[in-house]
């Protein structure tokens, strides 16, 4: 978060322009004069409509807000946002005229959509909800020149183009998934994620807190998860977990930036780590080593021991009661050493237990395999050359009225490789440059697939080859704001010859943002 030194950065702003004069002998340069196109945003929006004369942010512009508590926030989101870079007071306010206005209003924009209206007098949002206004500020953040993400004050001139968007996502599941398990972040990294992420309208965190080389979340009723099992990660280092503060603490900050967090815990593959923490676990009653490879598919939990189903239980309902949001992930994938009918049997007995503690089932698609609970959600991660057979299963399971979100491991999966040249990353399921990342239909991606069965779009970061905040932006940007797109966005915005143009425009408010980005070939940038 931006601390609000207000006094100081008043004062840099006297003197940025008392150097200026100086130097020159007159006013210091100012920035482009033209304001950013309504339709330079990403993602694109459903509707724009150009015309009239732009607003320019003042240092007497006034934050106007109705009096309400979720928009007051939104509020003070934005100014702080705008202050360090303008230098300007933007008072958050419930009254005046003018400047930018904030304004819940009933209508057709649903829960997450806005409006946006700008012209001489100022700027208004409008939407239903907070969410809606939160995701209009994002908008309305990219009409701004790219300067206005520093931290230190800028020359300006802080001009918003003049006309109307209208805007509503086109999905209602635009997530980003973190393995936090094959390398441990922390909460401030977690953070800074979350604020990037928030950037391009993502309303989903899915966290992958459990696998082989690492159990991050604390457990009450099962103590050694954490304290053994979360002990170390990939190639050995000291690993991590979260307290249950420290859980509940990325949870509200998810939240104050509308992501929604999808707590996963893999099973009955990918859990070496549990199985190291309690022998009992273990069909042998052997603890086998902690693992720090990157090896899958060789663990799994006994499928045929009461006790097994004790601690699906108890950490189902820990992690439940600290989870204010509508889904449990319990993974599902890869569990090559549990036979089919293991698996079934499994899934039979699990998926119950979620919706025990009043959660809704998301999975891998390998789910579909079983039999999925009502309302369950297969999350796809197969690649254009998987198996129709595989294909024909989940279509099979959508029509039956499981819901689907997409990501396809060689489209969105980001830690794929760009090019053979990139150093971070793995290829297994090839390489995927920013163009292939975008250019594909969420609506008929997977044939036999209802497109009412379609939740929306997830874009998954593993982590093997991944240790820092700057690795993940590395992979992250610019694929993320395609996946974002391809979840927000109408299918009748889509086109790479535009979308790369506006995904250009990026570029200098990433850099303003510090974020490390890959410069791809294919983007003018």
């Amino acid at each position: 978060m931006r601390q609000r030194h207000r006094t100081f950065r008043l004062l840099g702003s006297l003197l940025l322009v008392a150097m200026g004069a100086s130097a020159t002998g007159a006013a210091p340069a100012r920035g482009p004069a033209s304001p950013t196109p309504l339709d330079r945003v990403v993602p694109a929006p459903a509707s724009v409509d150009p015309g009239g004369s732009p607003y320019r942010i003042t240092r007497d512009t006034r934050i106007r807000v109705d009096d309400s508590r979720e928009t007051r926030r939104v509020g003070e989101y934005l100014a702080d946002i705008l202050r360090p870079s303008t230098g300007y007071r933007l008072p958050v306010t419930a009254h005046g005229s003018g400047g930018i206005r904030l304004r819940l209003a009933k209508g057709t924009f649903g829960a997450e959509g806005y409006r946006l209206d700008s012209g001489r007098g100022g700027v208004t949002i409008t939407a239903a909800g907070a969410a809606g206004l939160f995701h209009g500020v994002q908008t309305l953040r990219q009409l701004l020149p790219a300067a206005v993400e520093k931290d230190s004050v800028q020359p300006g001139p802080w001009l918003v183009a003049g006309g109307t968007i209208k805007d509503t996502p086109r999905y209602g599941w635009r997530g980003a998934m973190l393995d936090v398990s094959r390398h441990f972040f922390t909460v401030d990294q977690v953070k800074r994620y979350v604020d990037q992420l928030a950037l391009y309208k993502i309303n989903k965190l899915h966290l992958h807190l459990s696998d082989d080389q690492g159990w991050r979340i604390a457990i009450d009723s099962w103590p050694r998860l954490a304290s053994y099992g979360g002990s170390t990660q990939v190639g050995g280092g000291a690993g991590g977990y979260y307290t249950k503060a420290d859980y509940k603490e990325i949870v509200r900050y998810a939240a104050s930036r509308h992501l929604e967090v999808v707590p996963e815990i893999d099973m009955p593959g990918h859990t070496n780590a549990a199985l190291a923490s309690y022998a009992e676990l273990n069909c042998d009653g052997v603890a086998p080593p902690l693992y720090t490879g990157t090896e899958v598919g060789f663990s799994s939990l006994c499928v045929g021991k009461d006790i097994t189903y004790d601690f699906v239980d108890d950490v189902i309902r820990e992690l439940a009661a600290l989870t204010p949001g509508r889904y449990l992930h319990i993974g599902g994938d890869e569990a090559h050493s549990t036979s089919h009918e293991d698996y079934v049997r499994f899934m039979e007995r699990v998926q119950p237990v979620v919706a025990k503690y009043g959660k809704t089932v998301v999975g891998w698609h390998q789910l579909t395999g079983a039999t999925p609970a009502a309302g369950a959600v297969a999350q796809y991660w197969g690649l254009d050359s998987t198996s129709a057979e595989e294909k024909a299963q989940v279509a099979k399971a959508a029509r039956n009225g499981t819901g689907v979100v997409l990501s396809p491991a060689d489209r969105v999966y980001l830690d794929m490789k760009y090019t053979a040249d990139t150093p971070l990353g793995l290829d297994w399921a090839g390489l995927v440059e920013v163009k292939r990342s975008y250019d594909w239909d969420p609506g008929d991606y997977l044939p036999g697939v209802p497109a009412s069965a379609i939740r929306g779009v997830e874009a998954p970061m593993w982590t093997e080859t991944l240790s820092r905040s700057a690795d993940l932006e590395y992979m992250a940007f610019p694929r993320l704001a395609g996946a974002a797109e391809l979840g927000w966005s109408p299918a009748s915005t889509h086109g790479w010859e535009g979308y790369k143009v506006r995904l250009a425009a990026q570029g200098p408010r990433w850099e303003a943002l510090g974020i490390n980005f890959y410069r791809s070939p294919q983007v003018p940038w």
